[in-house]
């Protein structure tokens, strides 16, 4: 099967949808298809050995965005894909749908950013409202095109179909089990990390991800002031400063003996941010808009315990009271209870984060992929049985 997987966000730009459209491009290859990624640029011109069709881009808020000039109908055209993937389309990828429904290409969406809940953050309290409203609009227009759209999370599946989004179904996400292991914690780096992060014997406290007010991160002053922790951030963004004066003052304003400063190791990848995860004793995510939340899972199969809000995406991820713990947004210090629980008791995080580990084994990759090429053969029959009905009667 040839598939032009048409993203929003590619390399060198590192995010969650950036590392999926990596992981499937990889494992669709090493499944037999042929793959063509057309993505914003400026970038790369290959991805282990898989061609990058670099598109024109303008930068909003520091992201490249892919412009949808005619050079993407001919990135497609030229490839004649039997199947085009959008991920994550909201400006390239609607375009492509489009140009998919035109020509009767079969399509295929992955719904992964919650764009109208982004838009209604950053459009202020007049605007907010009515620009999510508009962006439903939108998303309702862009995804009639594809032949089928996949949600990430069942949270995100019935948000979908309750605003009117046609042909949806749940396809989750997968987690590098090589990469991301409990071993790393033992390993002779991981153990040199953890006590270079953790000298004084401190439980750490860690979050991985974009540094955006989207995030929600102020919650994390919540955490920042339990004795005897430390709180490890791992990641970058535009409100690297704004979070790093909050958590800071957070921990110098606490009574007694303060806790060791948070510390910020920026963006970390592969086996350095494996051992980042692995040198965690509790993950804790403080965002309440993740379609998913792929770090949950990353922290889970590195063994760790995950603390997260009882919303959206990790309500997929994290089984309360087993796997981790889910808290209440809506309760102030509700955060601050459940990372307290865990901290003060070893035993129960050694307990939730051996479970976590078990339960995302089974979710490979390359199982994923297969469910996937499963969807894409689902849309070709689908597209081709609505062609048929249109076809009038000779």
């Amino acid at each position: 099967m040839r598939v032009a997987l048409v993203t929003e966000s590619f390399l060198p730009t590192l995010n969650g949808v950036t590392t999926s459209v990596c992981k499937v491009a990889r494992c669709l290859r090493d499944l037999g298809h042929q793959v063509r990624i057309i993505a914003p640029g400026p970038g790369p011109s290959t991805y282990e050995g898989i061609t990058v069709h670099g598109l024109p881009s303008v930068p909003v808020r520091r992201f490249p965005t892919g412009v949808p000039t005619p050079a993407l109908r001919r990135a497609i055209d030229d490839f004649a894909p039997d199947v085009v993937h959008a991920a994550s389309p909201f400006v390239l990828g609607a375009r492509a749908l489009q140009l998919a429904h035109r020509t009767g290409t079969p399509a295929v969406a992955i719904y992964q950013t919650d764009m109208p809940s982004y838009l209604a953050q950053h459009g202020g309290a007049l605007l907010g409202a009515g620009v999510a409203e508009a962006s439903w609009h939108w998303i309702r227009r862009m995804h009639g095109h594809a032949d089928l759209t996949l949600a990430p999370s069942s949270a995100t599946l019935a948000e979908l179909r309750a605003r009117g989004v046609p042909r949806t179904d749940l396809w989750g996400r997968g987690v590098d089990t090589a990469l991301f292991s409990p071993r790393r914690r033992a390993d002779p780096e991981g153990a040199a990390l953890r006590r270079a992060l953790a000298p004084g014997g401190e439980v750490l406290l860690g979050y991985v991800g974009r540094l955006a007010p989207e995030k929600e991160l102020w919650r994390l002053a919540e955490v920042a002031r339990i004795p005897g922790t430390r709180l490890v951030v791992v990641g970058d963004g535009p409100s690297r400063a704004e979070v790093g004066a909050l958590l800071t003052e957070a921990v110098a304003s606490m009574p007694g003996r303060p806790n060791r400063s948070p510390l910020f190791l920026g963006r970390q990848s592969g086996a350095d941010l494996a051992r980042a995860y692995a040198a965690f004793d509790v993950f804790v995510h403080t965002g309440t808009r993740e379609t998913f939340g792929q770090t949950l899972q990353e922290a889970a199969a590195s063994g760790v315990p995950v603390v997260a809000p009882a919303r959206g995406g990790p309500l997929d991820v994290v089984d309360h009271g087993r796997t981790g713990l889910l808290f209440d947004p809506d309760v102030p210090g509700s955060l601050h209870q459940h990372v307290d629980a865990l901290v003060g008791d070893g035993t129960w995080r050694a307990a939730l984060g051996a479970a976590a580990e078990q339960a995302v084994r089974g979710r490979s990759w390359e199982s994923l992929t297969t469910q996937l090429v499963a969807h894409y053969e689902r849309a070709c029959t689908d597209r081709t049985a609505r062609s048929a009905r249109t076809v009038p009667a000779a």
